[in-house]
């Protein structure tokens, strides 16, 4: 087989077990700073096990590794806002709002890279207001907290994306993600450990704030099981298959595959969560202009390099 066509169908499995992620936050119950503890941690701890990650802390200096820090922080804020938006919604409202990621990135990229700013990038991001309307109005009043918490999630990952791509010639991928982990796990530890006395008994704090007695406990052995799912199958598999696959890719091919991930969401929402049930026709509406967008944008940009 082709190494393009190889390549191809690894990006196709990494966006489809990424896809789970929404999912995975839907099914384990304990709070959404704890999920995010608990997934940093675990990611940290087998990423601090490869001897390459050592050697390349080694070689950083003392200002780009406190860089990647703070990109780890926008990561977690990135996390703990899409998992409270899954538990205040749900993981097709969720996914949905993430494909208004590449919209923020129009902006936030040349803010930050230096990179020249593109007119047609910022019509097609008033393209999706008509979806984002639709969207809102075709989700359950109670869940329009979940909405606007899920939009927040997808400019904190835009604004990551951003500062990862400014950075990360500065060291291997491996030990920056590694660096990044443990200091957005240990922000959300912190946090956790902060606001725990201010939980309260309203629904939406109890999903994002972990009891006293919840924070240091062990959870439930399915939960355990869904957060080493999520660590290592969603997380640390598809990360490595996808930096061996971008070697083979163009730009515009891997941009292609990534947005599919918001369709292979909403699709597992359906099949294993039933979530149809909760939705209207104007979210399906919505979701659909977006996701055209979304498709839009790096369509026009090959186009845009084709004629430079």
């Amino acid at each position: 087989m082709p190494e393009t066509r190889t390549a191809w169908l690894q990006i196709h499995f990494c966006v489809f077990l990424w896809g789970f992620t929404a999912i995975l936050g839907r099914l384990i119950s304990i709070p959404a700073l704890s999920l995010v503890l608990w997934r940093m941690l675990l990611v940290a701890l087998l990423l601090f096990c490869v001897p390459k990650v050592w050697r390349g802390i080694s070689r950083l200096s003392l200002r780009h590794g406190a860089a990647f820090a703070g990109v780890g922080v926008l990561v977690a804020m990135h996390w703990v806002t899409f998992y409270l938006s899954v538990k205040l919604a749900n993981a097709s409202v969720t996914a949905t709002c993430m494909a208004l990621s590449p919209i923020f990135l129009c902006v936030l990229e040349p803010l930050i890279t230096g990179r020249r700013f593109e007119l047609n990038e910022m019509f097609i991001g008033l393209l999706v207001l008509p979806g984002i309307a639709l969207l809102v109005g075709g989700t359950p009043e109670d869940m329009n907290v979940g909405v606007l918490i899920g939009v927040v999630s997808a400019l904190l990952a835009a604004l990551f994306a951003a500062c990862n791509k400014r950075l990360i010639l500065r060291t291997d991928s491996l030990t920056a993600t590694g660096i990044e982990m443990l200091s957005g796990g240990l922000l959300v530890l912190l946090l956790a450990i902060g606001f725990v006395g201010m939980r309260g008994n309203e629904a939406q704090a109890t999903q994002l704030l972990p009891s006293a007695a919840q924070l240091f406990a062990l959870p439930g052995q399915q939960d355990l099981i869904y957060l080493a799912v999520l660590a290592v199958i969603c997380t640390l598999l598809p990360f490595a298959l996808s930096l061996r696959a971008l070697r083979h890719l163009s730009a515009y091919a891997s941009s292609l595959a990534v947005n599919m991930e918001p369709i292979y969401a909403i699709m597992l929402a359906i099949l294993i969560l039933d979530e149809q049930k909760e939705l209207g026709v104007q979210f399906y509406a919505g979701a659909s202009i977006i996701l055209l967008v979304v498709f839009l944008y790096p369509l026009l940009s090959r186009k845009r390099s084709a004629r430079n």
